[in-house]
């Protein structure tokens, strides 16, 4: 069976967060048709500084303010935010992003695994030579626009399943395999894999590395 190292995307592979990011080019971008996003937006600011909203919900409403918007601009803006963020220094972890080169000339399978969407993920996932992404997926309605849904979202728990799934499709070994992830909502991820790799800080996950002897990545953005 097949190695694989599996990488959550943001603040693990880059430094930031990838969909806040992304949002902010999509909005300032003439480009993009007026479809009510600004008052979605003050819901899903609201959902956020209300609190107690699982990751999960969080995640699906922040989608709900492409509904309407042609899900071709967006593709084509994902590359083009990426094409201006690759240049910015500190966008990358050049740590992390160094294991994942090693990993892929070990001939490790390199998968990206995130809540955030192919607009964001793909670009990364091309530069990097990953070999497969698994990441929340919006809906295109028959006319090429999003409806605002997704199909999942690729947070917490689901990430271990949708590891697993590529485990059985693929033919990976996951007790050898490895995995990278900087917040506790990577944990499902982490102990699906033999060798999980905390990067960062987070006070959750370094209590898990410490207990269980799991390697460590400071992190640090160039």
């Amino acid at each position: 069976m097949r190695v694989a190292a599996f990488f959550d995307i943001d603040e693990t592979l880059i430094a930031g967060k990838s969909m806040f990011d992304f949002l902010r080019f999509h909005l300032a971008d003439d480009r993009t048709p007026d479809r009510g996003q600004a008052a979605r937006l003050a819901e899903f600011d609201r959902l956020v500084a209300a609190g107690g909203a699982s990751r999960s919900t969080v995640n699906r409403q922040y989608y709900r303010i492409y509904r309407g918007v042609p899900a071709d601009l967006v593709r084509r803006q994902g590359l083009e935010w990426f094409a201006r963020s690759r240049r910015t220094a500190g966008f990358i972890k050049p740590e992390v992003v160094g294991a994942l080169v090693r990993h892929r000339l070990s001939g490790h399978r390199v998968v990206l695994v995130s809540g955030s969407f192919p607009a964001c993920a793909d670009p990364l996932a091309s530069a990097l030579g990953a070999h497969h992404v698994l990441c929340t997926r919006p809906v295109v309605g028959p006319d090429g626009l999003l409806t605002g849904e997704v199909d999942r979202s690729v947070i917490g728990d689901v990430k271990s399943t949708a590891v697993r799934e590529l485990a059985r499709r693929e033919g990976l070994s996951l007790p050898l395999s490895f995995g990278y992830g900087d917040h506790a909502s990577d944990l499902p991820l982490l102990r699906e894999v033999g060798h999980p790799v905390v990067v960062g800080a987070d006070p959750e996950l370094g209590r898990h590395a410490d207990r269980n002897q799991w390697l460590r990545i400071a992190g640090v953005a160039a």
